[in-house]
């Protein structure tokens, strides 16, 4: 079974409403006005059930110029249009409009219904038809059937029906519920004892009654507590469904028209878009860079400014790469249709597609950013995707995150990293929690980047062991958690680019030549620590030592490496000979007399109080010995 949305369109006072209460029995029309000045201003829903079993909901648009936002509202989700013209005026100005509205969105299919076909003779009716036909050359409406019919004698309408069922059986396709589900909100309200409940259609995905969702932009958790299609109470809402919600946790003022349902953590906001702009043949507007325009997409209306990428101006019916610089947050997906009308007068001029929907900001007349908006125009997903892992490579995206970024699924975002993983594209690592990637270019130019630095540190540096990982991850990964960084060197590691010794990264060839240089500095050190014996030497202390060609620091650091100096804490340092007697010395007394007090240590060192209690603090915390009230025993 399929679930259908149709959808009406065409100028005001044509008889889209009425056609649908004709078809459903049901009235759209809501509000105390639009019943009073006989026009709908705002949406209008209802369904029914046809003759081969297929569910549709239907979408009743207003036609008035004024109410033109409304109408572009309800036209996402739409399977079939049904453009309703009067026959006793023909096409007008709002239904022009509705057409290349529709047009510009990607509908594909629809039915022409010449309304109040009784108030006009024959010879009238072959004229206007005719007009029609040469007005819908060039739209998807081109070779759409058409049905005369009257509100007033119900004319038509089973040939109405029959070709409703006709195109939904061959022409409209299923909906996709294997994604993640959207929701774009076009209506919100409250009911006294229920809350807050939305409207919309189900344009992907499948949701559940007691699941949580997110609302996009305003990133607002919820639940859902009933789900209803149709006027029936169900447990699952699929694609391509009119559907109310009646969510949880969320007050009526908190959303609004233009908001998203979908699930937790799914999508991202954004506040700009790379997109393709056509402009119709008809417009009369010329659109300059950094035009201020009106943007519709899903169910929402934001200004924006369009920074034109490759051209200066754009003009009727002409097409080109731009980025959309908008003044609100939306949450959008790759590939949805969008509408533009000029700032003032309003008045629709082009619409296009969003190529990507969470960009970075573009450079006008780049060559190489243009190639990168082809590429995700025309190619396939896992073309997009490949690209997208390259844009991102530097914060070396999980699957989550490149979920997020695109509002494909999880399940969607694996199959094509395997795909790409098998081509030898993108590397990919998996940690407990997640997968990563990164593509193969950033991952051969980070390689050659930190090859050529640390060849050159290693040559001004000859006596250090290498650099800090903190350095290298602040220098070159500063964008990437830490357990992904630690990951990362260990590729490396065992790819034998670089070696890693405890806190020091280096080249996987590189060593320490202890030439004779090296070996009489080192010992000058030691000379003077175990001069001064247990009476300690501060590493500041020893900085005025000078020592050719090595750096009093990179001693220091390599003799502490490499055990030769001891730190006993931030203050103190004394040579591994000093260190060893002074722990001999106190782990023999002990073991003669079972403890030993601070004064006794002092004593046997010949030292002060304070140099004893710093060595009886440091082998307490290496649990050599612990306190037992005033003493120290072995731990």
């Amino acid at each position: 079974m399929k679930n259908i949305i149709i959808g009406t369109a065409g100028h005001i006072d044509h008889g889209k409403t009425t056609l649908i209460k004709a078809l459903t029995g049901r009235e759209t029309d809501r509000w105390e006005e639009e019943k009073r000045r006989g026009i709908t201003i705002d949406l209008g829903f209802t369904y029914f059930d046809l003759p081969d079993g297929n569910k549709a909901g239907i979408i009743d648009v207003p036609g008035h110029e004024k109410f033109i936002k409304n109408m572009l509202a309800g036209v996402i989700g739409m399977d079939l249009v049904l453009l309703v013209i009067a026959a006793d005026e023909g096409i007008m100005p709002q239904t022009d409009e509705h057409i290349n509205i529709l047009n510009l969105l990607g509908i594909k299919k629809g039915i022409v219904v010449l309304t109040k076909y009784d108030l006009v003779d024959e010879e009238w009716l072959e004229l206007v038809k005719e007009d029609i036909k040469e007005d819908l050359k060039d739209t998807f409406l081109e070779s759409a059937p058409m049905i005369e019919f009257s509100s007033v004698t119900k004319y038509g309408i089973d040939n109405l029906v029959e070709a409703i069922v006709k195109s939904t059986e061959t022409d409209v396709e299923e909906r996709d519920i294997s994604t993640i589900p959207r929701l774009p909100i076009d209506r919100s309200f409250s009911i006294s004892g229920f809350g807050t409940v939305i409207t919309g259609t189900l344009i992907s995905g499948v949701l559940k009654k007691g699941e949580e969702v997110e609302i996009f932009p305003v990133n607002k958790i919820s639940k859902i507590r009933n789900i209803q299609v149709h006027s029936k109470d169900e447990d699952y809402a699929y694609a391509g469904q009119r559907t109310a919600i009646n969510l949880s946790n969320v007050k009526k003022n908190e959303i609004y028209r233009g908001c998203v349902i979908a699930p937790v953590n799914s999508m991202r906001n954004t506040m700009m878009l790379d997109v393709r702009i056509n402009l119709l043949k008809k417009s009369r507007r010329i659109v300059e860079n950094r035009s201020r325009l009106h943007l519709y997409t899903g169910t929402s209306e934001i200004l924006c400014r369009v920074v034109l990428l490759d051209r200066d101006e754009l003009s009727p019916g002409e097409s080109c790469y731009a980025q959309l610089r908008l003044e609100e947050e939306i949450a959008v997906r790759r590939g949805d249709k969008f509408i533009i009308r000029f700032y003032s007068p309003m008045e629709t001029i082009g619409g296009g597609e969003i190529i990507e929907p969470v960009p970075t900001k573009k450079k006008r007349f780049d060559e190489n950013l243009i190639e990168e908006l082809k590429v995700k125009e025309k190619g396939s997903n896992t073309d997009v995707i490949e690209k997208i892992i390259k844009e991102n490579s530097k914060i070396i995206p999980s699957i989550l995150e490149l979920a997020k970024i695109t509002a494909l699924s999880e399940e969607e975002i694996r199959k094509n990293m395997e795909i790409l993983e098998e081509q030898d594209k993108i590397t990919v690592f998996r940690l407990k929690n997640d997968i990563y990637t990164y593509h193969k270019d950033y991952e051969r130019d980070f390689e050659n980047k930190l090859d050529k630095y640390l060849f050159v540190f290693h040559e001004e540096n000859k006596y250090r062991k290498g650099v800090k990982k903190a350095e290298i991850k602040s220098r070159f990964f500063s964008k990437i958690k830490q357990p992904v960084f630690d990951s990362l060197i260990q590729s490396l590691v065992d790819k034998a680019i670089i070696k890693s010794e405890g806190e020091f990264v280096s080249l996987s060839y590189f060593k320490i030549n202890y030439d004779d240089n090296y070996i009489n500095a080192e010992q000058k050190v030691l000379d003077v620590l175990n001069s001064v014996n247990f009476d300690f030497k501060k590493p500041d202390e020893l900085i005025s030592m000078s020592f050719k060609n090595i750096k009093v620091e990179d001693l220091l650091s390599l003799m502490m490496s490499d055990k030769k100096i001891i730190k006993i804490n931030d203050e103190c340092i004394t040579s591994h000979e000093v260190y060893q007697n002074a722990k001999s010395i106190l782990v023999s007394f002990i073991k003669e007399n079972g403890k030993i007090t601070a004064a006794e240590y002092r004593d046997l060192l010949s030292t002060n109080r304070k140099n004893a209690i710093i060595l009886l603090e440091h082998f307490d915390l290496l649990r050599v010995t612990k306190r037992s009230g005033n003493d120290r025993v072995l731990f």
